[in-house]
């Protein structure tokens, strides 16, 4: 009898201790917290648009992103969107304007998206003329190590092609560029 509890004695113990063994406390659930964060992202963002601050809008951004905009390439990585950017805020016409309306975070906290809608105001390479873009937009967060979001996917889809920005409101764009720029 010795023999047989000396063998099922040190198996008893394991399942004792399994038994007794509770599983990890769920992770506390952050949606709300990161759906606010993204929200003030989004917004903090179009304020460095307007003020053509590329560093701040490029630290929003992950090393591995991906921008697919309207009637460019695909640009991939962060070099490629911060030339995308740079281009884009050397324009005095460009004026962006966003409004989220909806973000949604993954259950497991890693991933999350956001839709809107934008209006984008830009001068035509080929015309010179000052067009405005209406249209919708997602983005996709990764949640960092250090639990701030990063852009890895961007695009934009137009409602229509853009249309030629009319006097009144041009001249609206013209002077708020140069009222920002001290002149």
């Amino acid at each position: 009898m010795d023999r047989c509890y000396a063998r099922t004695a040190p198996l008893a113990l394991v399942l004792l201790q399994i038994a007794c063994t509770q599983a990890p406390p769920p992770a506390p659930d952050t949606r709300a917290a990161d759906e606010k964060a993204i929200r003030e992202m989004e917004s903090q963002v179009a304020r460095e648009f307007a003020a053509k601050d590329l560093d701040k809008i490029m630290s929003t951004i992950a090393d591995d992103a991906a921008s697919l905009m309207p009637n460019e390439p695909v640009m991939t990585g962060k070099d490629a969107i911060r030339a995308g950017v740079q281009k884009d805020l050397a324009d005095p016409a460009m004026a962006l304007e966003v409004h989220t309306v909806k973000v949604e975070v993954a259950k497991s906290g890693e991933l999350a998206y956001s839709q809107g809608t934008y209006t984008y105001n830009f001068t035509d390479p080929k015309t010179k003329r000052v067009l405005l873009e209406k249209g919708k937009y997602v983005e996709v967060y990764r949640k960092q190590a250090n639990g701030s979001w990063k852009i890895v996917e961007d695009t934009a889809i137009p409602d229509a092609p853009a249309a030629p920005v009319k006097a009144a409101a041009s001249a609206r764009t013209r002077t708020k560029s140069r009222a920002k720029q001290g002149k």
